[in-house]
């Protein structure tokens, strides 16, 4: 992990009595008008989003303490402005451990897209409401639901296309999701980019919160960007290239820093 000073940094460190406060927002946004909507920006990503919502902002428990605290040293030790954060904060609440539902987790990611937390989890209540049993469906039932029926859940057309793409895929075995979690991070990225409505945030949110990879940094995510612009007390947001430079520093640890980064704009343990 890269050292970091403020003598060497173009980013003024903001001293620990500057930081946020720890409550956390209660609305869950910052001031942008979209919401829990997305960050379309110049090329208009459906998949770039403006916040990371309850559905990706969930707490498990630890693979193991130990990981998480020496992330939390060696993060504390590469840079002055994220150690004072993470006394703010707190101890780090990320699971960093595979969770095995893959299916579920990218039905949900996409049912999520450019919709408020709550509205999002009305609709998937709904969703899973159209299958008896109380099971969560398999590819193969959701590859043969007509696109009626998925329409009555509230789901759009254009989201029925990309369930009905990835169930389809899953169901013929073109994508092999069985062997993801043997995939390094690019590998998954690049493969779930290949299946409509999967961007390349939302494949970084699998990593972190489905996969349990501890190196992982969405530099293109507007809440962390807004984070780093308030932490650094940098007079606008930086450029997601800038953003992803940055965060070398915070290597191999990386997603722990985006949690703390999420935390401290949302409260780490607000609305889950």
């Amino acid at each position: 992990m890269k050292k970091f000073s403020a003598a060497t940094s173009p980013i003024r460190i903001v001293p620990t009595s500057k930081l946020p406060s720890k409550n956390p927002i209660s609305t869950r946004m910052f001031d942008s008008p979209l919401r829990f909507g997305y960050d379309f920006g110049p090329r208009q990503r459906s998949d770039s989003p403006c916040y990371a919502t309850a559905m990706i902002f969930e707490t498990k428990r630890p693979r193991t303490a130990s990981v998480l605290e020496r992330a939390m040293r060696e993060l504390s030790q590469a840079d002055p402005a994220l150690a004072a954060l993470i006394r703010s904060v707190g101890a780090c609440e990320l699971g960093l451990r595979r969770r095995g539902r893959y299916f579920p987790a990218l039905v949900e990611a996409i049912v999520y897209q450019q919709l408020t937390g709550k509205a999002a989890a009305r609709i998937l209540a709904r969703f899973r409401a159209l299958y008896p049993g109380g099971r969560f469906p398999t590819p193969a039932v959701v590859a043969r639901t007509p696109a009626q029926k998925l329409r009555t859940a509230g789901l759009s057309g254009q989201k029925i296309s990309y369930l009905h793409d990835l169930s389809r895929r899953l169901a013929d075995g073109s994508f092999p999701l069985r062997r993801i979690s043997t995939m390094d991070d690019e590998e998954v990225i690049r493969r779930l980019t290949e299946i409509k409505g999967i961007g390349r945030w939302t494949a970084e949110m699998f990593l972190i919160f489905t996969l349990g990879r501890p190196d992982v940094f969405p530099a293109t995510d507007l809440g962390i960007r807004k984070a780093v612009q308030r932490l650094y007390a940098q007079p606008a947001l930086l450029p997601p290239r800038e953003l992803a430079q940055l965060a070398e520093r915070w290597m191999p640890y990386r997603s722990v820093a985006a949690w703390y980064l999420w935390a401290s704009v949302d409260g780490k343990n607000s609305d889950r």
